[in-house]
């Protein structure tokens, strides 16, 4: 049972000048429980570069290790609380931004995230940065050529995309800007278990 007479606990009323509510309980002391430092693992890369590949492994792999772990995949993210949202320059800004909230939100619970989404543009890439933390977000880049993705093309988008069905394609007719300086960078040569073999290194999780 809790002991509020040996806790520092208080509570602000949240105020019209945005005062925020001051919780008993910490990112430190959620992180103390679980046994481990929250962080986010943001793969970038093209569509079919095989990111979401990489993250159910990545995860299998942690939570083998016992660790508290959760996936925030570009498509299930615009299935709910992004699916209000198109492919414009403007709609993938939004779509990094909500996807960086809600990351943000599970880091300060202690939680590993994976998250892997296109997120074409640095600029958003940046922002989602600063908002989990430098220290606490680690940039992989899923450097997997256009040709390849397009030989792979699961979801059939490239071929829309060459057959003019479909717009705001990133590779086709929408930029992709590569990491300048990610924490990581995977090589279509490498086998997946050589992939998730370095990220966990890079995690210091080997």
């Amino acid at each position: 049972m809790l002991d509020l007479t040996r806790t520092q606990c208080r509570y602000v009323d949240e105020a019209p000048g945005g005062t925020a509510p001051s919780f008993c309980i910490s990112h430190k002391d959620r992180e103390r429980l679980k046994g481990q430092r929250g962080r986010t693992i943001w793969l970038t890369g093209l569509s079919g570069a095989g990111k979401s590949t990489i993250a159910t492994v990545l995860e299998s792999a942690l939570h083998a290790r016992g660790f508290h772990t959760y996936v925030l995949d570009g498509d299930v993210m615009r299935q709910g609380l992004n699916r209000d949202l198109g492919f414009t320059p403007a709609n993938r800004a939004e779509n990094c931004r909500r996807t960086a909230e809600v990351a943000k939100l599970m880091v300060d619970a202690g939680l590993i995230v994976i998250a892997a989404l296109i997120s074409p543009f640095r600029k958003e890439r940046e922002m989602a940065r600063a908002l989990i933390g430098a220290d606490r977000f680690f940039e992989v880049y899923v450097d997997t050529p256009l040709a390849i993705c397009e030989q792979r093309d699961t979801k059939g988008l490239y071929k829309k995309a060459r057959d003019g069905q479909i717009a705001d394609m990133t590779g086709i007719d929408s930029p992709y800007e590569p990491p300048d300086h990610p924490q990581m960078q995977t090589h279509s040569d490498e086998s997946l278990g050589q992939t998730v073999a370095r990220l966990l290194v890079l995690l210091d999780l080997p």
